[in-house]
């Protein structure tokens, strides 16, 4: 990482830690230049770059005069953003690997605690009309890492999702179908093969 990207990392931390210590919404007051560059050891001229950097992207607004506050934002659009830019092929390749990965363990560890009323709930969500295939792969895993109650394996799966949200595609709608008839029929042997078909 160069020392522009460490400070940018620095300065995204920092304004995280912030608004979750002190709860702010959007239109709530950020700490100044001055305060970021005292807490990170960074200058200020690097500071304001992080700082316009983040404001081109919609995290924060600087009013004249006023200081910098939390903008009206869509997280996941943010990041979005952000993976378009930062990115590269290969890293994009291995994130979708990644995901891959956590979705299959994801599915073999729920089967050992499926019943049907999470069974209904996953075929509600491959039978609605109005997602898309992109929607319904989100709703039809997020269920199911949900579902698993573990949290951490649910927080990595929905970071590793947000970041590779503009480019990540999905499975057909077969596949979804032919998980569910495997948890039906308890047949947990071939979900792994079900995944390396796709």
């Amino acid at each position: 990482m160069s020392p522009k990207q460490k400070v940018y990392q620095g300065v995204l931390d920092e304004i995280r830690k912030f608004i979750e210590v002190n709860d702010l919404k959007p239109g709530d007051k950020l700490p100044s230049e001055r305060e970021l560059s005292d807490k990170l050891g960074a200058g200020r001229s690097s500071i304001r770059e992080a700082l316009r950097a983040m404001e081109l992207i919609g995290i924060i607004e600087t009013r004249h005069g006023g200081g910098t506050f939390l903008s009206k934002y869509r997280p996941y659009h943010t990041v979005e953003l952000l993976s378009t830019f930062i990115l590269s092929q290969t890293t994009k390749d291995d994130l979708l690997i990644v995901k891959q990965l956590l979705e299959k363990e994801a599915a073999k560890l729920l089967f050992h605690q499926m019943d049907q009323h999470k069974l209904e709930q996953l075929t509600n969500i491959v039978n609605d009309p109005s997602l898309t295939m992109k929607e319904l792969h989100y709703s039809f895993f997020k269920n199911i890492v949900e579902l698993t109650e573990n949290q951490l394996l649910a927080r990595i799966w929905g970071l590793i999702d947000q970041y590779s949200k503009s480019f990540t595609g999905h499975y057909s709608r077969e596949f979804y179908l032919n998980l569910i008839k495997l948890y039906n029929t308890q047949n947990y042997s071939t979900i792994e093969g079900l995944f390396n078909e796709e």
